[in-house]
Formats: structure tokens, sequence, C-alpha cells
């Protein structure tokens, strides 16, 4: 597929309207999706596993592709389910069929094709090549060298819930003038959610869990926002104003107090707009950057920014820690873990851990953050020797029987992984 993606980057660059795009869903670019696809995984509501697809793999791929060439494939249901966030609320998902997810697998490539020549800079989240932390050094670099004294720190109330289908085909039709895998994408909207047994209709949203959510919830936020602001707010400012977004999180870094209240009542229009409405009790406007110098803080992308100074030179710099939502959220999720797991052979729990603690480290790795990272290893380490002890009533391990144990396992200290400041 990446030949093809890139093939259609071309022709988005070239055309305003790109056409015959539904031919790059084949039998090649479904068989690269269940290539991907990892064992083990939930299944939605066929209940189909990845080892049972492929045990009649060419069979299946030849009836799939003939389906989707005669437009008679549909997508199933997803089956919902629910995760537990950070502020103790249930986050719902969306499973699809085993089908369904190679169809938005093959289909979100080429997506991405049409779409990464049109997205702004300004947009970070589920983008190939691009990632949090770049979001957080361009929020770093837009704080330290430019004219920002605000911050509006906005949120959506249940984005992925509220996306309008109606819109998301328009902005669609934008940019695809091929009808066929336009409709694919509608029944992929249409499709509906299993609960309980239930079957419910899904006439607005996209399920999130879905391959295909991450590039349409770009794709409504790309026209809804990112455009809106360079082209219809940014213009009409006196002073310098920047948005930095990660899928449906993002700020506004503005000069001017005035400015950012005007561009906060503008935002919320915009929004109401297209279906959409800020979480008023979650966004607000602070003083913060180099030119402000206050105690106030804002979290984004699972860090606390802080206004703050180099030791050695004391010249300004923001810096970032793990934020305490996030933390606490850690915490609770790897004690889960741990004591759903306690009865699992010493080797299996290290070596799970080891994995664990090497991806909190790559991405809370930050510069300046080695003591967060620090208290969430010290944390896990004392968790696992309490657990471990409640595993048997008699001959209690000892902490240096445990630390011999810690060791030879070789599990990795907490160790900064990413230069932010680069």
């Amino acid at each position: 597929m990446g030949n093809a993606r890139k093939d259609i980057e071309q022709k988005s660059i070239k055309y305003d309207k790109l056409q015959t795009l539904i031919h790059y869903v084949n039998k090649e670019t479904l068989k690269e999706q269940h290539d991907k696809q990892r064992k083990g995984k939930a299944t939605g509501s066929d209940k189909t596993t990845k080892e049972e697809y492929e045990e009649n793999l060419e069979e299946n791929l030849n009836t799939l592709t003939s389906k989707m060439r005669t437009f008679s494939y549909k997508p199933q249901a997803v089956r919902r389910t629910y995760i537990p966030k950070a502020n103790g609320q249930l986050r719902p998902l969306g499973i699809p069929a085993y089908e369904d997810k190679l169809v938005q697998g093959a289909m979100t490539e080429v997506l991405n094709g049409v779409y990464e020549p049109r997205f702004l800079e300004c947009s970070y989240g589920f983008r190939p090549e691009r990632s949090c932390h770049q979001a957080i050094k361009e929020i770093n670099k837009t704080i330290m060298t430019r004219k920002v004294s605000y911050i509006l720190d906005a949120d959506i109330k249940g984005f992925f819930d509220n996306v309008d289908h109606k819109w998301l085909v328009k902005f669609l039709e934008n940019d695809i003038q091929d009808k066929n895998f336009i409709r694919y994408i509608v029944r992929f909207l249409k499709a509906g959610i299993i609960e309980d047994l239930k079957y419910y209709d899904s006439d607005k949203g996209t399920p999130q869990g879905g391959l295909i959510s991450p590039i349409l919830a770009n794709v409504y936020l790309h026209y809804v926002l990112d455009l809106w602001f360079e082209k219809g707010i940014k213009p009409k400012l006196q002073g310098e104003a920047y948005l930095v977004r990660y899928a449906d999180d993002f700020i506004i870094m503005s000069q001017y107090e005035n400015e950012a209240k005007k561009v906060y009542e503008e935002l919320k229009k915009r929004l109401n707009k297209f279906g959409l409405e800020l979480a008023e009790d979650k966004t607000r406007i602070l003083p913060f950057g180099r030119f402000k110098g206050t105690k106030e803080t804002f979290d984004f992308l699972g860090f606390t920014h802080i206004n703050g100074r180099t030791r050695e030179s004391g010249k300004y710099i923001v810096k970032h820690k793990t934020s305490k939502k996030k933390m606490k959220a850690k915490k609770e999720a790897v004690k889960i873990w741990i004591e759903g797991n306690m009865h699992k052979p010493i080797s299996t729990i290290m070596e799970t851990l080891k994995k664990k603690l090497t991806g909190h480290y790559n991405y809370y790795g930050v510069s300046g953050n080695s003591e967060d990272i620090a208290q969430f290893y010290m944390y896990t380490r004392d968790r696992i020797y309490k657990t471990l002890n409640k595993r048997t009533q008699k001959n209690k391990m000892k902490w240096w029987q445990f630390n011999r144990i810690w060791e030879g396992f070789k599990i990795p200290t907490p160790k900064i992984k990413v230069n932010i400041y680069v």
C-alpha cells in the first residue's frame, strides 16, 4: 500500500478532487491489513478472530473482494464495550467485525494519501510520522519564541459521539469524487451498534475503536477548526495567535487577552454550527508565557505545562511533568493489572512488566520529567512486592529476595527518552 499511497498523495497535490479510489481497496491491500492484525485482540459482533479467518484466508479474501466489487458488502454493527477513564467514568469503544477491520484499514490508507498533502501543520494526531511529542515541541517553540501571553485551553464535549454525518460527507465530497468510495464510508457510519445484544442506530458520531474513525475525525476538524482558524480567524487579529491540535484535543495560543476571549466566543459559534459544543466547565483562558510568568499551568496530552526557568542561566522555559490525573490513572491501571495477574508465573509477570514500564518511559520520559517517571517506577515496584507476598501466607518474601528477582529480570529503570526542546 506504500507505493499506492504515494501515488494517491501525488494526485492529491495535482488535482482538487480525486476519482476512482475504491480500486485501491483490493485483495492485495486487504491481505496487508490482515497481516497487520494482532492475534488475541477483542472480537467484534461476528466473534471472528484472526486465527479463524486465516484458516481459509484465500477463499475469504476472494469472497470479500467480490462483494466489494459488486457493492454487496455491508459492514456489520460494531460491538460496544467500555474502558475506564482517568476521571472514573467509562469511555465507549466500538469494536468492528474482523472483515470490517480489514476494509477500514485499507480505506484509511487511501484517506491518508488523499489528506496528508491537505492537512495543515497545526494538526498532529493520528497522522503518519507525527506524534504527541512533536505537538508538545511545537507548543514549546511557539510559547518560548513567539509573542504568546494567553492560552485558550479548550475541550470539545463528546466529540466522537457527535460528529454530524451529513457535514462529514460534504467535507469528503469536497476532496473526493468517487461516489462508491464515499458510499462505503457512509455504510460504516450507519452500520449501527450492538450493546448487550441490542441493536442501536448510529445516526451521528464515529465509534472510537474503528480504524477509520481517527482519519474521519481529522477530516471533520480540518474543516471545522483548522482551516477556519488559519483562514477565517488569524487574518482578523491584531496580535499573534497559534493553534496546535492532536485529534480532538487542542489549544490556541494568543498574544492578547481580549483577542483570546474573542476567539473563544467565535469558537463556540463555530462548533455549534457543526453539531459540536465546548465543555465550558473544562475550557478556560489563562495567562501563560515568558511575558506573563504566572504560576498558572495547563494540562495537554497527559502532561502539565509549567512556566519555568533554566537552572544555569535563568532563561525562560516551558517545563513538563506527568499530569496528576494521568499519574493517578496510570497507577490505578498498573495496580489492577498486577492484582489481576498475581497468580501467574513470576517470569510472565516480570516480562510483561518490562514492556509496560518501557512504554511508560517512551511516552512520559521527556526532558525534566525524571522525578515523575521515577515515582511511577517506585510505585510499581512496591506494588509488585506487596502483591507477590499476598500469594501465600507462609514464607513471606524478604525485600532482599525480591530485589534479587527484580534485578535478575533486568527491569528497566526510569530513563528520559525524548529531548522535548530539540
